[in-house]
């Protein structure tokens, strides 16, 4: 059984086949909205995602990884989606995805760890928290006396914080047989506390074999969909995807790992049904890449990058982007797209629309000393 009001679980899945070892993190509250935050760990190339085409220096600067324009799923007349997002495409066709351009989060160095642990804390700086804005997000809403759970040798750092969270992991001996498990189990018939404790880790075990199953990207997207869309599910997601550091052979690649992400949001909306309409999806990564492309037919570590919001609560078919340009003198240290919309606030901003919380105190808790942006509101239907 799923504990009905606070659930938080992770499932740890094995290599998929193009986003690397998925890694799903739930939290269960009050609420009939879904939110889904998809990281993308390594840096994922937002030029090569929501691509600037309109903008006349992009060509110069990515040379070989420059796309045709003509394959491009064209938002408005800057800017392209890339070929692979066909199912986003659709979606912003039907105004259910919203793309943002040029934005980051504090973070202005160039580590992939130092970046990602500003991103999952919510810090201004690398290890200035050691908790997580996801365990902050669900501070803010209705919770249970049930404890919460992890499928993960370790717990997250966005998992981290006050809400507490226990953790399950498979361990690498065989398994045990049926016969033997059923045995243990009638032992355990007559004593109610070890019979509950017995019982709950015949669930996890249950839980983590059905996710393990399921490795690919639509099989990731449906275990998240057939969770969110449960009466009495979880509300919250968080969805870990690698394989974005594309230092050389940037083209192949990042068309394979868009691709697998398209697929991915595709089947957890096909899983969702109804409940699809209460969904947002926000999907960002720690930094962007170089502007130009480098000598190994791939870009370097940068700053900003694209985000997307996808979801049926969405007020999508827009591209949200105070667009700074790539002409050289615009770039951020002559060598990246530069920054000019935050990235927390807006986390902050959507998971509090979202979930229909105060984005004042949203931002507050998740960001604590971050400025809000509130020219950013009315991402999300309310």
């Amino acid at each position: 059984m799923i504990h009905r009001r606070q659930f938080l679980t992770s499932a740890t899945l094995g290599a998929a086949a193009l986003l690397i070892a998925p890694r799903l993190v739930f939290a269960n509250v009050q609420s009939e909205r879904r939110f889904v935050f998809i990281i993308q760990r390594g840096a994922a190339d937002g030029l090569e995602t929501v691509i600037p085409y309109g903008d006349p220096a992009l060509d110069g600067l990515r040379g070989q990884l420059a796309l045709d324009t003509a394959s491009l799923h064209k938002l408005d007349g800057m800017f392209g989606l890339h070929p692979s997002l066909e199912r986003l495409a659709g979606l912003y066709g039907d105004k259910q995805a919203l793309f943002v351009q040029a934005v980051a989060s504090p973070y202005r160095e160039r580590s992939h760890f130092d970046g990602q642990n500003v991103l999952e804390s919510g810090g201004s700086s690398p290890y200035e928290f050691k908790d997580g804005w996801l365990n902050r997000l669900a501070t803010l809403l209705p919770k249970s006396k049930e404890e919460a759970i992890a499928f993960a040798p370790t717990i997250p750092l966005a998992l981290r914080g006050a809400a507490p969270v226990s953790s399950y992991a498979p361990s690498a001996l065989p398994e045990a047989p049926d016969d033997l498990l059923m045995r243990v189990g009638a032992l355990y018939d007559a004593d109610p506390e070890l019979h509950k404790l017995w019982s709950r880790a015949m669930e996890t075990r249950g839980l983590a074999t059905d996710a393990q199953a399921r490795q690919d990207p639509a099989g990731v997207g449906k275990t998240a969909g057939e969770f969110l869309a449960r009466p009495d599910g979880p509300r919250i997601a968080m969805i870990e995807t690698g394989g974005w550091d594309t230092h050389s052979a940037q083209k192949g690649r990042l068309a394979a790992q868009l691709r697998g992400l398209d697929t991915l949001i595709g089947a957890m909306k096909d899983q969702l049904g109804d409940a699809w309409n209460q969904t947002t999806v926000l999907v960002a990564t720690e930094f962007g890449r170089t502007a130009a492309a480098n000598g190994t037919g791939g870009t370097d570590h940068g700053t900003a990058s694209s985000a997307m919001l996808i979801g049926g609560a969405v007020k999508g078919g827009r591209v949200l982007a105070d667009w700074p340009g790539l002409a050289q003198a615009a770039l951020y240290q002559g060598r990246d797209l530069a920054p000019t919309l935050d990235l927390d606030t807006l986390i902050a901003t959507v998971a509090a629309e979202s979930l229909r919380l105060d984005p004042v105190l949203t931002m507050r808790t998740l960001f604590p000393d971050r400025p809000i942006n509130k020219g950013l509101n009315g991402l999300v239907a309310a």
